[in-house]
């Protein structure tokens, strides 16, 4: 009899996999990824800007891994006909190797004792850089074009739920972008930081900011989702409320980030 606690797992990897295959694999590839990463935080006691060398590709590997499985789930609200389209594949392949470009970079840099961001040495590390940019703008817009086909073609587009997944995608791009160049000109202050994340609030750290634009693409659809589960009379009032007052978090982090 196979044991009972990989059954939520399954569950899950059952769920996305039926809405979006390629990105479920890859979301779990980057899980297992952070396997040995997690090893080698705790192993290898180099320190690079005077924190542990493998902290980013860690933090890396597990964004792209919700990262992925979020759009593989937001595909699913596609119908089934329009989700092997070949705007939904250049789509995921887009996600899949801007994503494997980056932390496979970040890795390769922490691996060698070096830093990733702001690394501009030399021409080729600058190089690198910019493409790291190029990248994380391409991974962003895939974002954008799945709200404009799920506005279009979801057969719930109506509801609050779809609507959330549909303004949380936009947001994903244009605050994740607007935050990512600033955070491309401006490298944030040495140190711990904050723990697990190593924000510093009190100084000029975009990351902050770049964190609520990344991940509005699950915390608008997971507001919708409580909205919509919650039974809220005029729940398209609370949902516009809810997304004024994020973007208005954003702005006061970017302005921090500024200060």
């Amino acid at each position: 009899m196979s044991p009972t606690w990989p059954s939520p797992f399954l569950a899950l990897h059952r769920t996305l996999s039926a809405r979006q295959p390629l990105l479920t694999w890859f979301a779990w590839l980057m899980v297992a990824c952070m396997v040995p990463a997690a090893g080698l935080l705790v192993l290898d006691d180099r320190i690079w800007r005077d924190v542990a060398i493998w902290a980013k590709p860690l933090k890396f590997m597990a964004s792209t891994a919700l990262f992925a499985a979020t759009t593989a789930w937001c595909v699913g609200l596609l119908p089934e006909a329009r989700r092997g389209s070949r705007t939904v594949r250049a789509l995921v392949w887009t996600v899949v190797l801007t994503s494997s470009f980056e932390v496979g970079y970040i890795s390769l840099q922490a691996a060698l004792g070096e830093g990733s961001h702001h690394n501009v040495g030399d021409p080729l590390h600058a190089a690198l850089f910019g493409l790291m940019a190029v990248a994380a703008v391409m991974l962003t817009a895939t974002q954008a074009v799945l709200a404009w086909l799920i506005a279009r073609h979801s057969a719930d587009r109506a509801s609050t739920l779809t609507r959330s997944v549909v303004i949380g995608l936009v947001l994903t791009f244009v605050l994740a972008t607007v935050s990512g160049f600033l955070l491309g000109g401006q490298q944030p202050p040495a140190g711990t930081g904050l723990p697990l994340v190593g924000w510093h609030l009190g100084g000029p750290d975009a990351r902050p900011a770049h964190f609520l634009g990344v991940h509005a693409q699950q915390l608008l659809p997971l507001a919708g989702w409580m909205l919509q589960q919650g039974r809220f009379q005029r729940p398209d009032v609370w949902l516009t409320a809810g997304t004024v007052g994020y973007v208005g978090l954003w702005a006061a982090l970017m302005q921090a980030a500024l200060a």
